[in-house]
C-alpha cells in the first residue's frame, strides 16, 4: 500500500459518501470497511449493506466487507452497559478496522462515524487514538460534522436506503419508543 492509503470504517452509506469523498480530496488512496454488528435487526444490517455496496458502485471506490456479523461478541460486550454501549460498539468496529487496516497494509485508518452530529464524537477521537497507539497504525480525524447534510444530499440523489436510527436496537427502541406511546 502506498503511504497515503487509508481504510474508513463505514457505518452507512449517508455518512460515508462525504467522509469518502473528503479523503479523496486530501490524496488519500481510499478504501472502505463494512463491519457493524452492532446494526439490528439483521434485515436492517442487510439493507444498510446494500446501500454501502451501492454507494462503492457509484463512487467507484473499493470496499472491504468483514465476513463476520458478530452479533453475539457486540451483545456480550453492551449488555448489563447499556448507559455506556456506545464506546463498547465504537470500540469494538475501530479495532477491527485498525486490525484489517493494518493486516492489509494500509497506513492509516479512520470511521465515517465521525461526520455524524449524533454521535459523541470526542468518545470516538479518545477510542480511536487508544486504537491507534495499542495497534501502531495512524487514526486520522478530520471534524466533518457541518459536511453531514452535504453527505445526505449526496446520496439522496442515488435514492439509496436512509435508515431512521444509530444502527442498535437500543437506539431504534429511544427512536420510536416515544411514537408508540398509547394513552
Amino acid at each position: 500500500m502506498k503511504n497515503n492509503s487509508i481504510l474508513i470504517h463505514c457505518c452507512c452509506a449517508h455518512c460515508a459518501a462525504y467522509t469518502i469523498y473528503h479523503w479523496q480530496q486530501q490524496g488519500y488512496e481510499v478504501s472502505a470497511l463494512w463491519y457493524n454488528p452492532n446494526i439490528h435487526p439483521y434485515s436492517e444490517h442487510q439493507c444498510r449493506l446494500e446501500a454501502i455496496k451501492l454507494l462503492a458502485q457509484k463512487m467507484d471506490f473499493p470496499l472491504i466487507v468483514a465476513g463476520d456479523y458478530d452479533m453475539m461478541d457486540y451483545f456480550r460486550q453492551v449488555a448489563g452497559n447499556e448507559s455506556s454501549r456506545c464506546q463498547y460498539c465504537f470500540k469494538l468496529r475501530l479495532l477491527k478496522t485498525a486490525e484489517i487496516a493494518q493486516r492489509k497494509g494500509f497506513k492509516s485508518f479512520t470511521s465515517s462515524l465521525l461526520i455524524s452530529p449524533h454521535q459523541k464524537h470526542e468518545l470516538l477521537l479518545q477510542i480511536g487514538n487508544n486504537v491507534a497507539k495499542e495497534k501502531n497504525i495512524k487514526f486520522l480525524n478530520a471534524d466533518l460534522r457541518k459536511r453531514y447534510s452535504d453527505s445526505r444530499h449526496m446520496t439522496k440523489r442515488l435514492n439509496l436506503y436512509r435508515q431512521q436510527y444509530c444502527g442498535c436496537i437500543y437506539s431504534e427502541w429511544e427512536r420510536y419508543a416515544a411514537l408508540c406511546i398509547i394513552a
